[in-house]
């Protein structure tokens, strides 16, 4: 049996946006724990417990995964934390 080989990037980049991706915060100098928190709650949809827990990763750490999903759910999120001035990225 041939193995067959997607060379195609329309069907890749599709094969990818469903892959599953991990919504990145960045520590930065400039945002408060307290609008971290309420951001994480606002956006991401944490409990309390939870963004509190996310804010110290970050704070420690320089970054953390703050979500895991699918591109077309958390790109949304990425792009209203950056509107908040948050640092996020997504990692595919």
């Amino acid at each position: 049996m041939s193995t067959i080989t997607i060379t195609d990037p329309a069907v890749r980049l599709r094969e990818q946006l469903q892959d599953p991706v991990r919504l990145i915060l960045w520590n930065d100098e400039h945002n408060t724990f307290d609008w971290v928190i309420e951001s994480l709650i606002a956006v991401c949809g944490h409990t309390k417990a939870q963004a509190e827990q996310s804010a110290w990763f970050v704070h420690f750490r320089g970054k953390y995964a703050v979500k895991e999903g699918y591109y077309e759910d958390l790109n949304p999120m990425r792009e209203s934390l950056l509107d908040r001035g948050l640092n996020a990225t997504l990692d595919m």
